[in-house]
C-alpha cells in the first residue's frame, strides 16, 4: 500500500476535489460509472484523444493549455452538429511526473466555459501524455442535428470566422514569439457552440468544424453530400497565410451549407453573434471543387494509418 499520498488513488482523489460536486441524484467521479439524468430523445457522443507531440507541443504550450484543447476539440464536434454538451469523462495516460493539477486546471476551465462538467474518467501511466475526452450531449429539438450529408446544389457555403490563426500561432511560437491573438488561438482554441446552434436553427443543411484544415474538412462535407463547391473567397486571419488558412487546421470555426444565408444572418444577429461569411456555393458536380476558379487543394492533417 502506498501511504505517501503520491499514488494513482491519491491523485484521483486530488483531481476529484478540484471539480464541482454533482447535483442531487447524479453520481460523478468516485464510482464505477457516472449516473446522469436522461438527456431526452437524441443523445450525441463525441470522443477524441490528444497526444503530446502530435496534437500539441509541450515545449510551446502549457499542460493547462493541453487540457483545455482536449476538452475544446470534443465540444467543437458537438457544435458542428448544432448540439450542446451535457457531461464529459476524461482518461489520462502519461508519465508519472505529469503535472496533473495543471492539466486539470485547463480541463476544468474549458469545462466551465462550455458548461460541460467532468463526471468521471481514468488515470494510467505510460511513456507519452495522452488525454482522451468523451463528451455526451443533447441533440433534442427541431430541426434535427446537422450532419455532413445534407448539402444540396445551390446551398450557400458559410464560415463562422477567419481561418489560419492557430497554424500561424504555432509558427510564431516556434520562432520565439510567445503572445498575441494568433498565439492565443493556438493555445486556447474556441469551440463555436453558440454558432452551431444558431446555424442549426436557421436551416443549415450540412456542417463540420475546421479541425484538420479547410480543404480537407470541406471535402468531407462534399463527399458525404455528393455535391461540388465553388469557393470564391476565403477569410484569412490577420497575420496568417493562405496555406495556413487552407490546411493549417485547429481553427475550430464551423463550415456549413444553408439555402437561405439571409435567414442565417438574422439568426446569428438575434443570438448576438458575428455574422458568418458566405464563401461560395454548392454545385451539382461532385468533381467540381474550386477556389477562385482554381482547383481547391484538399489540404489538411491526416494520420498515417495503413
Amino acid at each position: 500500500m502506498d501511504v505517501s499520498g503520491r499514488g494513482e488513488f491519491a491523485a484521483i482523489a486530488r483531481l476529484a476535489a478540484r471539480l464541482p460536486q454533482p447535483p442531487s441524484g447524479d453520481v460523478w467521479i468516485g464510482d464505477d460509472a457516472a449516473v446522469l439524468p436522461p438527456p431526452g430523445e437524441r443523445l450525441l457522443v463525441a470522443t477524441d484523444a490528444v497526444v503530446a507531440g502530435v496534437h500539441g507541443d509541450l515545449d510551446f504550450v502549457s499542460v493547462a493549455d493541453f487540457g483545455w484543447k482536449a476538452m475544446a476539440v470534443n465540444v467543437s464536434d458537438l457544435a458542428a452538429m448544432g448540439g450542446r454538451p451535457l457531461a464529459a469523462v476524461v482518461a489520462v495516460a502519461g508519465p508519472s511526473g505529469t503535472d496533473l493539477d495543471g492539466l486539470y486546471e485547463g480541463l476544468g476551465q474549458a469545462a466551465d466555459r462550455w458548461v460541460c462538467p467532468i463526471v468521471g474518467g481514468d488515470l494510467a501511466e505510460c511513456a507519452v501524455l495522452v488525454v482522451t475526452v468523451t463528451v455526451v450531449g443533447s441533440g433534442d429539438g427541431q430541426p434535427p442535428p446537422v450532419t455532413r450529408a445534407g448539402a444540396s446544389a445551390g446551398d450557400a457555403l458559410l464560415v463562422t470566422g477567419a481561418l489560419g490563426a492557430s497554424a500561424a500561432g504555432l509558427r510564431l511560437l516556434r520562432a520565439g514569439q510567445g503572445d498575441g491573438p494568433l498565439v492565443a488561438a493556438h493555445r486556447r482554441p474556441q469551440a463555436r457552440l453558440a454558432e452551431g446552434g444558431a446555424a442549426r436553427a436557421a436551416g443549415a443543411t450540412a456542417m463540420i468544424d475546421v479541425s484538420d484544415g479547410f480543404g480537407a474538412d470541406l471535402g468531407h462535407v462534399l463527399d458525404a453530400s455528393r455535391v461540388g463547391a465553388r469557393v470564391e473567397k476565403l477569410p484569412v486571419a490577420e497575420g496568417a497565410t493562405m496555406v495556413e488558412a487552407l490546411g493549417g487546421g485547429e481553427d475550430y470555426e464551423l463550415v456549413f451549407s444553408a439555402p437561405d444565408p439571409e435567414r442565417v444572418g438574422h439568426a446569428f444577429a438575434a443570438a448576438g453573434l458575428p455574422a458568418p461569411i458566405v464563401v461560395g456555393v454548392c454545385t451539382e458536380d461532385p468533381a467540381e471543387r474550386t477556389l477562385g476558379g482554381q482547383p481547391l487543394a484538399a489540404l489538411g492533417w491526416e494520420h498515417r494509418w495503413r
